[in-house]
């Protein structure tokens, strides 16, 4: 027996019931929610983990009991996962029997008495804004070094992404996403379709869309042989910049830079136009408003940051903290 073969029947399947059930709730999240395919993904992988661990019997996990959905997350904690994980794990448990429940495939929800892993509140990881001026210059730089036709449109479609996601806080999905349509005529705002579909516009400034207008002036270079709707096409198969290129292209400007690598991704410099504005005296409706954001909550996480700066500064600086 090969070790392929062997490896597929040791994985333990999940019930047939239960891949009806989690194949039904993830079209809900598709249908309903505008659900992203990372989100569904997400959902999908954690119900099936759980779904195989629960004893085989039909339905095994839409009829599980809440002493079995406890003893899994206890299972959890003592294989040393993460209490974030867990917390993550019985969201998509708590979703899913919801939504049986709204079905009448259940009367009961067995999620409604367990508690959740209790959580510190960690703070986005940002940049200074020295860092991100030293990683804007870098990306200038590269433009003024290329070479080519095609090294220079390379060059400034990385101004423009790093422009962007700086000047916008988007997140990398929207960057990817964006369409051509999206860059106002004006170039004053970006159209930006979020989560669940939801449009919003957020204000450009100057440098952004002066940074955008460069880029476009050599998009054509980047078009895989016939007409884009996207703002960055690519030659690849799915016709566009795909969210793992723009990782890679940060990474690459990050080394360019002289910052190590592993602290850039899109997400920290979401982080940082949103800590940066806030630290400037943005009001924070604002800034929720721009993030996109459908709750204040998940915006007011940023103020912690910018209150950990100021009681840095103070510390480091004031003459009585000495």
């Amino acid at each position: 027996m090969s070790g392929g073969q062997k490896n597929k029947q040791d994985t333990p399947a999940i019930a047939a019931a239960d891949e009806r059930a989690i194949e039904r709730f993830v079209e809900m999240l598709r249908a309903e929610r505008g659900a992203s395919e990372n989100t569904v993904a997400a959902y999908q992988r954690d119900l099936t983990s759980v779904a195989k661990t629960i004893p085989r019997t039909p339905g095994a996990l839409a009829e599980a009991t809440r002493e079995q959905l406890r003893d899994h997350l206890v299972a959890l904690s003592k294989a040393s996962y993460s209490p974030r994980t867990a917390a993550r794990r019985l969201s998509a448990l708590r979703q899913f029997f919801a939504f049986l429940v709204a079905e009448g495939a259940r009367r009961d929800d067995p999620t409604d008495t367990i508690d959740g892993p209790k959580l510190g509140r960690p703070l986005p990881k940002i940049l200074s804004e020295a860092e991100v001026e030293v990683l804007i210059k870098a990306a200038y730089d590269g433009v003024g070094r290329a070479k080519t036709v095609r090294a220079r449109a390379d060059a400034l479609r990385l101004v423009a992404i790093i422009e962007l996601l700086y000047a916008a806080g988007l997140r990398v999905s929207e960057l990817a996403g964006l369409p051509l349509s999206a860059f106002a005529r004006d170039g004053a705002s970006l159209i930006v379709r979020g989560k669940g579909s939801k449009e919003r516009v957020v204000p450009l400034g100057e440098p952004a869309r002066l940074a955008v207008e460069a880029y476009l002036a050599a998009r054509a270079t980047h078009l895989p042989g016939r007409a884009s709707p996207h703002l960055f096409p690519s030659r690849g198969a799915g016709g566009r910049l795909t969210r793992h290129r723009v990782g890679q292209l940060l990474k690459g400007l990050a080394f360019a830079a002289g910052i190590e690598p592993a602290r850039l991704s899109p997400h920290v410099l979401r982080h940082a136009f949103a800590s940066h504005l806030l630290a400037h005296g943005a009001d924070l409706r604002a800034v929720q408003t721009m993030l996109g954001h459908a709750d204040i909550a998940t915006t007011e996480i940023y103020t912690h940051v910018v209150d950990d700066r100021l009681k840095a500064v103070v510390r480091d600086h004031h003459p009585l903290a000495r």
